[in-house]
């Protein structure tokens, strides 16, 4: 299964989620290639289950001047799982909050149990990208072929679909918005008739 971390550039750089212990180092190289000698000047946390939070620590010991962004209770999960919450180092991320980096506005929408508690979603205001944590996501590796479909309906099923309720909360925020892409933790970028059909997925 493929696993996501994204790079928003502007005159101030975000970086989105991390990966598992296991690739750390081979995240933290790709990252140096993406970043272009550039140094980030925030992580947001938008999922703290381990195979996207289980590199904080070393982001954060690599790049010293960087700020985590996450929410409330991302931050008491830090604590019980990697001994840190980051205090002198953290923005909570509220439900609306925006965060400019430039040209580019981020904003954040709050996704409680898609498909854990403490999840944020990260909206684009600029570019329309949604950066939807575990949701829409997708089993399978970038570089099978083959139809989105069957696979994104069985990780819907598996992952988010027992949580319809708050599922459909987030829907009703995210209509209020223009989206062009879904970028999410999980599977393939989603963008023209994808997306159109993720969104009807989940709705």
């Amino acid at each position: 299964m493929a696993y996501n971390s994204y790079v928003v550039t502007d005159e101030k750089i975000a970086v989105l989620d991390t990966a598992e212990v296991h690739f750390t180092a081979e995240w933290l190289m790709n990252l140096d290639r993406a970043l272009e000698g550039r140094l980030p000047d925030y992580l947001i946390v938008q999922h703290m289950e381990p195979d996207h939070s289980a590199s904080i620590a070393a982001f954060m010991a690599k790049y010293p001047a960087a700020v985590i962004v996450a929410s409330q209770k991302a931050f008491a999960m830090m604590k019980q799982f990697y001994a840190d919450e980051f205090a002198d180092r953290r923005i909570v991320a509220a439900e609306g909050m925006k965060l400019p980096l430039g040209a580019s506005t981020l904003s954040f929408i709050t996704a409680p149990m898609v498909h854990w508690p403490e999840v944020i979603m990260t909206y684009d205001q600029t570019d329309k990208v949604l950066f939807s944590a575990d949701a829409f996501g997708k089993f399978s590796t970038l570089d099978v072929q083959e139809d989105w479909a069957d696979e994104a309906r069985r990780y819907y099923f598996g992952i988010v679909g027992k949580y319809g309720a708050q599922v459909q909360a987030v829907l009703k925020k995210a209509a209020a918005l223009e989206i062009q892409s879904i970028c999410p933790l999980h599977g393939p970028v989603l963008q023209g008739s994808t997306l159109t059909n993720a969104l009807q997925l989940y709705n």
